[in-house]
């Protein structure tokens, strides 16, 4: 529901404690910050305390994000009793520890994609996640595309049957950023912190959007993937000129097939010159196919392929009407919206969810199922292209 000036504020407090505050920290602290000025909610998030390892710099942090206090160590922040949701936006290699550590005290916990950096400690978060559930907490992924007001426009389109059955997904998400080959080697470059590369970066999003619009997982993938620089400068106060070596790929292409039978394409990378972040996607199924453009993200193709074929092609659809997903609360139509309010979507989602107990979407099993594609992916490349089954659930 859109937010009411004129309704007290009554709904009680929901403490929100956030861990990093680099790029996602800010993106997730202008989510929470914004969400209760523009929905109604029935809890009332309060940005308690932001923690990270430097003190001088999380201070600083917490004064320009506008969080209440600084902690620099996260077991810290989660004893506080003014946090019940902890929110984890550090690299990969510390979600496991801190997510299952804060649902084991009780808290509420969102964590940002992937999951994590190995199956086995997405294995071991989704198994928290279920047995918090039984005490009425809940576990969240972050894949905030899916918050995107035409992603899930494409979504409800599908679902609603008016591609009709869906045989082709396509996905590319390309960044260049690395191009230079005297980028230094930063955290995401090394497999011990990051998990994988633009794999794990950029193509958990790819497989996630693909499976969520198209209403189905992948059954298995066969890929490739490459690092072209293998070799980057230290930076960070070593010797001019000293190399380390890069343990993740920059690029990876993979096809794949969805239980539902759809064939699949995906090629994601982070030395695609010239584009920043360009991610776009395309189903085509019997009765119509829908096309999105994040550089265009207010906007949705649509072809309806049921139309006379002297009629018919492909259409833009303006995403900015009030009964188009998310937009009830925003402005009025014709005026679009951004990339930083597919977080403000995600803590309304989230916060309606701990409300009401219901289990959020996705959820750490959802993580987990995307874990299991990035790790057939990797396995596939690792054997040539070999087509690789991806695990499904038991329910499946």
């Amino acid at each position: 529901m859109p937010y009411d000036s004129t309704a007290p504020a009554t709904a009680p407090p929901l403490g929100v404690g956030m861990v990093g505050y680099a790029f996602m920290g800010q993106a997730h602290s202008q989510g929470w910050r914004t969400v209760g000025r523009v929905f109604d909610l029935p809890l009332t998030p309060a940005l308690a305390a932001v923690c990270g390892r430097d003190p001088a710099a999380v201070r600083t942090a917490a004064q320009r994000l506008g969080w209440a206090a600084a902690e620099t160590d996260w077991r810290a922040l989660i004893a506080r009793d003014d946090v019940q949701l902890v929110d984890v936006c550090t690299p990969g290699d510390s979600h496991a520890e801190i997510a299952v550590a804060a649902l084991e005290a009780g808290k509420h916990v969102l964590c940002e994609k992937p999951l994590a950096n190995t199956v086995a400690e997405a294995e071991a978060m989704a198994a928290a996640a279920r047995a918090a559930r039984e005490r009425g907490q809940v576990a969240m992924v972050g894949f905030n595309y899916r918050r995107t007001p035409a992603l899930a426009l494409a979504r409800r389109m599908v679902s609603e049957g008016r591609l009709g059955d869906v045989r082709h997904v396509r996905v590319s998400y390309l960044q260049d950023w690395l191009v230079d080959p005297a980028f230094p080697l930063a955290w995401r470059l090394r497999k011990e912190t990051a998990g994988s590369g633009a794999l794990g970066d950029l193509g958990a999003h790819a497989i996630d959007i693909a499976q969520h619009v198209a209403g189905s997982p992948l059954a298995g993938v066969s890929a490739q993937t490459e690092t072209f620089v293998k070799e980057r400068p230290l930076g960070d106060g070593a010797p001019a000129g000293e190399l380390g070596a890069v343990t993740v790929d920059d690029a990876a292409v993979f096809t794949g097939r969805l239980v539902s039978g759809a064939l699949a394409s995906f090629e994601v990378t982070r030395v695609a010159a010239g584009r920043k972040n360009a991610l776009r996607v395309e189903l085509n199924g019997t009765a119509g196919s829908l096309a999105f453009d994040l550089e265009r993200l207010n906007e949705l193709e649509f072809h309806d392929h049921t139309q006379a074929a002297g009629e018919s092609g492909f259409r833009r659809i303006l995403v900015t009407e009030h009964d188009h997903p998310y937009l009830e609360a925003w402005w009025p139509p014709g005026h679009g919206l951004g990339y930083e309010h597919t977080f403000t979507h995600q803590a309304r989602d989230l916060v309606h969810a701990i409300a009401t107990g219901t289990r959020p979407a996705p959820s750490f099993e959802d993580g987990l199922q995307v874990q299991k594609v990035l790790a057939a992916v990797e396995e596939s490349a690792e054997k040539n292209c070999v087509y690789t089954p991806v695990e499904q659930p038991a329910t499946a």
